[in-house]
């Protein structure tokens, strides 16, 4: 049985999309096997980052739609992907996509639901089925505040298991007090800490090619001790 995770955040641009695939992978090379579920209806983009867009035929929609069968919509590969529907449909209810994706649980050991960034219709459909969630900040006030606003309404649906991802943290803007550090970010939103990720200029190139970033880079290095912390291992929080 797998664990079904949802990746949120407040705002648009913090990098979520990129946690899931970078995460993905990580837990991929870890020997879990993934299906990860791009969530954002109409503006889809894990299919780019793992650069599978031309496989892309049908989509989860088709599936609830039964348009398809499960084997047409799950693009295979080192990560199963499931894309997002073009957009939304009344049949798209949280009961029904929630029964959707735990439909696949029994093939997985985790599978990372990609939502849209705010909370409105297309958070709630993807947090409906979510055993546990990460959502996703980078450090300033603006996207600190929408997280912990993400954090609410994942506590209000009844999703107790929530920890925080700081992402694009950079060391020098911090000590400069133009960006929070990592203590004022857990206290703004009231989330506990799963990692930090640092600013990696690798990641940019690799969200536009599909290519996995280099195997020491920084980000990948920070998402594989992500990964081990997910799967229950003891690792310290950030690099030392």
């Amino acid at each position: 049985m797998s664990q079904i995770i949802l990746v949120a955040s407040g705002k648009g641009g913090s990098g979520k999309s990129s946690f899931v695939t970078g995460v993905s992978r990580a837990l991929t090379s870890l020997g879990k096997k993934v299906l990860a579920v791009d969530c954002d209806i109409g503006l889809r983009s894990l299919d780019i980052m793992f650069d599978v867009t031309e496989k892309v035929v049908f989509d989860w929609g088709d599936l609830l739609m039964e348009r398809c069968t499960a084997e047409q919509a799950v693009i295979k590969g080192e990560i199963d992907l499931l894309a997002a529907p073009r957009s939304f449909s009344d049949e798209f209810t949280p009961e029904k996509t929630a029964e959707l994706f735990k439909s696949f649980a029994d093939d997985y050991d985790y599978i990372l639901l990609d939502a849209p960034a705010g909370i409105d219709r297309g958070f709630i459909l993807a947090a409906s089925a979510a055993d546990r969630a990460v959502v996703i900040s980078t450090p300033d006030y603006v996207c600190v505040r929408s997280c912990g606003r993400a954090f609410d309404e994942l506590r209000r649906m009844g999703k107790e298991d929530v920890r925080l991802v700081i992402n694009m943290f950079e060391v020098k803007p911090v000590c400069k007090r133009r960006l929070l550090n990592i203590d004022q970010c857990i206290d703004e939103t009231g989330v506990q800490l799963l990692g930090v990720v640092p600013r990696d200029y690798n990641i940019s190139f690799s969200t536009v090619t599909g290519k996995k970033p280099p195997s020491d880079s920084t980000s990948t290095l920070a998402f594989s001790r992500i990964a081990r912390r997910i799967t229950g291992q003891r690792i310290p929080l950030i690099c030392e």
